[in-house]
């Protein structure tokens, strides 16, 4: 049997800092490539709860009109910095597409650095609490320094040097900012018919009422939505809880298995695509096209 924890013992003789990038990859990639993602998921859906955030999302139409496109511009992006790392041609691409598609927007430094939390420390939550192991501290703090560098180079200011002041920062922003808000109900809403819409009926149907349970109280309260039945939680936990368990025996089976298109919305897609296209139209001639790339692995 595959020695499951060899990775494990890798990533810890090296440097969180001085690695990042090396660490981050191996750790969402190979360790945690589903639990990575759907920790992602939910990063997106929480920051719908602050209504200045949801308020520029839904007068931009991004989510009404183009769910699935702003979910697969957002995952692709992200893959390419962590696949290829922040200073290659690629990377540098990918980030350049990521700054002008939110150029022209009213989004104040404090939102965007809420914003670059929750896609550090989501991720980390979901996998302490649902994954086959937890993180380990070199894990949390590699992913740290790689989104505080990509924040650094998204000309985000008042960046923290230490892990636990920023998620501190993300605690308290969410306590002071998280309140109802029409345009989060209507944005937190696309992204739940988007999540569900992923799997064929009658399935669809039990992941949008097991979807819910992904959030706490608060931010259910801030979306509009209402605590999920028992069997719902129930249901959400024996199913995390068993992908847990395959996935520490079987994870190559399971790769397999639940390996799912990251790109929907691109022709291109799973022969290749190149970074200028992706992101919003108006994005489409910032940058010269790149080569193509593979396929991305959600």
């Amino acid at each position: 049997m595959r020695d499951r924890y060899a990775t494990l013992r890798h990533l810890r003789t090296l440097d969180p800092k001085a690695d990042h990038e090396e660490i981050h990859r191996t750790s969402s990639d190979t360790e945690f490539p589903w639990d990575y993602g759907r920790g992602l998921e939910v990063a997106i859906w929480r920051t719908c709860c602050v209504p200045s955030i949801s308020a520029t999302l839904d007068g931009s139409d991004e989510f009404a009109l183009r769910a699935q496109k702003r979910y697969d511009d957002t995952r692709i992006l992200l893959g390419e910095l962590v696949r290829g790392g922040l200073d290659s041609e690629r990377g540098r691409q990918a980030l350049s597409q990521i700054n002008l598609a939110h150029r022209g927007f009213p989004i104040t430094n404090d939102d965007m650095l809420y914003v670059l939390s929750a896609f550090v420390f989501e991720p980390v939550r979901w996998i302490d609490r649902w994954a086959w192991r937890e993180l380990s501290e070199t894990e949390r703090l590699a992913g740290f320094f790689f989104y505080v560098e990509m924040g650094r180079r998204m000309n985000i200011r008042s960046l923290p040097v230490d892990y636990h002041e920023f998620e501190r920062f993300n605690r308290e922003y969410e306590q002071a900012h998280f309140r109802p808000a029409d345009s989060n109900r209507r944005v937190g809403a696309s992204v739940m018919r988007l999540y569900s819409s992923w799997y064929p009926r009658p399935v669809s149907s039990l992941v949008a009422a097991t979807l819910p349970c992904r959030l706490d109280g608060v931010a259910r309260d801030a979306l509009g939505i209402g605590r999920p039945a028992g069997w719902a939680r129930a249901l959400n936990r024996v199913g995390l809880r068993g992908h847990a368990r395959a996935e520490r025996l079987a994870p190559a089976l399971m790769a397999r298995l639940m390996t799912r298109p990251t790109a929907r919305t691109y022709p291109g897609y799973p022969k290749g695509y190149r970074i200028s296209d992706i992101g919003p139209r108006h994005t489409g001639l910032a940058t010269r096209p790149g080569p193509p790339a593979e396929s991305v692995r959600d």
